[in-house]
């Protein structure tokens, strides 16, 4: 693997410093004097349909991005990642999520193993057990049939599948519901199994390792509660409980020893390899509550989403590459048009969990100040992404986007069609929540002059608070429908995105050690916080006074 490249010392690097030096937003001239604008900066990827035009973006800067993209070898890099070399060079690791979506025919042989093979022998045995529990032919301690399948994981684990599922409901097979459980706090566990039948309730446990503090901790409290709960219903006799737990629990693990300890069957244990990082896994086993919810043929065409992508990304020639573009259209608003934050917002409430499914795949991957040499970053990475669905922003915060001191540009995610087409009235509501959609990107590329304002009849004293200087950046992703293959598409988009950003600053997407401290130290401080003096003596002042009003408060 070659050694990274310090972006800021390319030729490209300083000519782009040139350009918006030199910059003078226009986008409303931009687009009058430039008639092919739009037709220039618009692109297809599989089914996505990607508008540029709103962007901060020239032909010169266009073709000097992709300069800068040439100089720190973005694409051989990318050949690298889809042929399996060790990219993830802290860990040691190929980074193949990408082969978790290539189709039974093709072959990649990496470290040894053929691993297209490993993945569909998986899938296969995933969706063989999808579709008992969807025939009614896996069923509970008592003999009934599962109506409730409840995912617990964590991180990847959790927001991934929360997020698919949510997105594609409609997809969802009748009479099954599926919920999930991810956060330590007690609450969570209560609340989402308070109203359930433990007779026809499945738990999915989801931990490469089975050792993850939450999920484990979350885990033991639904095994108690599942237990406890049939005994209360007397259909549960004895202290033998290994039937219940064996035909209630399954587990997401490779590690099928602690699976074994914790109750459940190995042979109900689905695995995946070292070489998946947890935010790039919804589409590996972690995804088994989604084969089970949408059936094996929908997550299927999910996977053929993604794949279609990945293609694209690996085929298309750079000037019509979306997530190469994209991807280096981020690096231009952060290392120099000084954007901090992103905004994705879905003109779809079946996306509500899209941003932050986004924030953990971004800001997890590029949240760093290292290279993967060892080198410290002296230029800007990573973005903070964050969103909500259109039109409830529009009641938020596009107040600040619109008229605030902050650049913040924002992906607008449209779809043609609804899958609930209803009308008020003679009025088709996904037509009137469309034009939203057109209207937030028109406002935020060509805003309001004075003059304007000033031709509404607008008092002169309020003339100034009701301009709107335009010039924000914002793309617009639409396509004809939210189906599994183009949410998998628009997974895989900001996947390739999130890598290309992460090729030209020189860091490793790939891990996140960043994660790891707070962990450990909740460990070390947990006996303070029950009661050990020692331990509490150990800690800082803060830290200190904090632990001692919880334990003056606790009751």
């Amino acid at each position: 693997m070659k050694d990274p490249i310090n972006p800021t010392i390319t030729e490209a690097w300083t000519r782009l410093a040139q350009l918006k030096s030199e910059l003078e937003p226009d986008l409303r001239g931009w687009f009058d004097s430039d008639r092919q604008r739009v037709e220039k900066f618009t692109f297809d990827a599989a089914d996505l349909h990607v508008d540029l035009s709103k962007n901060l973006l020239t032909d010169d800067v266009l073709k000097n991005l992709l300069d800068l993209a040439d100089e720190t070898d973005v694409l051989g890099r990318r050949d690298q990642m889809f042929a399996g070399d060790h990219i993830n060079n802290t860990e040691d690791r190929a980074v193949l999520h990408t082969a978790l979506r290539r189709p039974a025919t093709d072959k990649l042989m990496v470290d040894g193993q053929e691993v297209v093979t490993d993945v569909h022998s998986v899938l296969n045995r995933v969706y063989d057990f999808a579709n008992k529990v969807r025939e009614g032919q896996w069923k509970g301690i008592t003999g009934k049939s599962i109506t409730h399948v409840v995912n617990i994981g964590i991180g990847g684990s959790d927001l991934g599948p929360v997020m698919v599922y949510e997105a594609l409901k409609p997809y969802v097979k009748e009479g099954l519901e599926c919920r999930f459980i991810s956060n330590i706090d007690p609450t969570d566990v209560a609340q989402k199994t308070a109203d359930l039948d433990p007779e026809t309730t499945l738990f999915i446990v989801a931990s490469k390792t089975f050792t993850t503090l939450e999920t484990l901790t979350n885990a033991r409290l639904a095994r108690t509660w599942l237990l406890d709960t049939l005994r209360a219903q007397g259909a549960l006799q004895g202290d033998d409980t290994s039937e219940a737990v064996a035909k209630h629990f399954v587990a997401v693990s490779t590690a099928l020893d602690k699976v074994a300890e914790f109750g459940i069957d190995p042979a109900n244990a689905f695995g995946f390899w070292d070489w998946v990082g947890g935010r790039y896994s919804v589409d590996s086993a972690i995804g088994t509550v989604l084969a089970i919810a949408l059936g094996p043929d929908n997550f299927a065409d999910f996977l053929a989403g993604f794949n279609a992508m990945d293609v694209h990304f690996q085929q298309a020639e750079p000037e019509k590459n979306v997530p190469l573009l994209m991807g280096l259209l981020n690096v231009w608003n952060v290392n120099f048009l000084g954007a901090a934050s992103h905004a994705v917002l879905p003109y779809a409430q079946q996306l509500h969990r899209f941003p932050a499914y986004l924030q953990q795949l971004t800001m997890e991957s590029n949240g760093k100040s290292v290279r993967w040499d060892g080198a410290q970053i002296d230029y800007a990475t990573g973005e903070i992404f964050w969103g909500e669905p259109g039109t409830n922003g529009q009641h938020a915060f596009y107040q600040l986007i619109h008229q605030g001191t902050q650049l913040i540009p924002a992906d607008f995610i449209a779809f043609a069609r609804s899958a609930y087409p209803l009308a008020d009235g003679e009025k088709n509501v996904h037509e009137l929540f469309l034009s939203n959609f057109f209207a937030q990107t028109k406002a935020l590329a060509f805003g309001k002059t004075e003059e304007e304002v000033r031709a509404e009849g607008t008092a002169e004293e309020i003339v100034p608070a009701r301009v709107f200087t335009g010039n924000k950046p914002s793309t617009s992703i639409m396509a004809p429908a939210l189906t599994p293959s183009v949410l998998g598409q628009l997974i895989a988009l900001y996947e390739h995105i999130t890598f290309v950003q992460g090729a030209v600053w020189g860091v490793n997407s790939y891990d996140q050690w960043g994660v790891e401290l707070g962990k450990q130290l909740a460990l070390q401080i947990y006996p303070a916080v029950a009661g050990d003096e020692a331990a509490l003596e150990a800690q800082d002042d803060s830290t200190q006074e904090l632990i001692r009003y919880y334990r003056e408060n606790r009751g």
